[in-house]
């Protein structure tokens, strides 16, 4: 069974986000899809700051899909804010790079990533670990109870 979700996806690459926003439609996924182009605003979001101050608007996410490679702020730096912070800790944050390399991996998870995906270069790939990451974290997973 398939639960509602909010997902905060954090991605500079126009093309990626198509490409991911795409595949989520192939899944008829209806929920919300917030998508944000830097580390700074990843923070501005999750912390409602400045134009995201209006929780109404722009309410914590469920999961969090976050790319490392990122203009100003970097995506480990993001994912080192969010695992520091007792309100954000507890959502999920799956890594969605195009880095293979090792030292990314090793402080993504040091870092406190709950998974971490290579970006496929083709669209069947992208609709594949889209697909698993819907049936996993939006099905399967049970979330965290919320940090008071």
């Amino acid at each position: 069974m398939r639960k509602e979700a909010i997902i905060l996806y954090v991605e500079d690459r126009e093309m990626d986000v198509v490409l991911t926003l795409d595949a989520f439609k192939q899944y008829n996924f209806v929920n919300e899809i917030h998508v944000v182009r830097d580390g700074q605003e990843a923070l501005d979001y999750l912390f409602g700051e400045g134009k995201h101050a209006d929780r109404s608007i722009y309410p914590l996410p469920d999961l969090i899909l976050l790319d490392l490679k990122l203009p100003g702020i970097s995506g480990h730096d993001v994912l080192r804010k969010i695992k520091s912070t007792p309100l954000l800790k507890r959502i999920p944050v799956v890594i969605l790079t195009s880095s293979k390399q090792e030292g990314d991996l090793a402080m993504s998870y040091d870092s406190g990533a709950n998974s971490y995906l290579v970006k496929p270069i083709k669209f069947e790939g992208f609709l594949d670990v889209v697909g698993r990451i819907y049936d996993y974290w939006l099905t399967l997973n049970i979330k965290p109870p919320k940090h008071d």
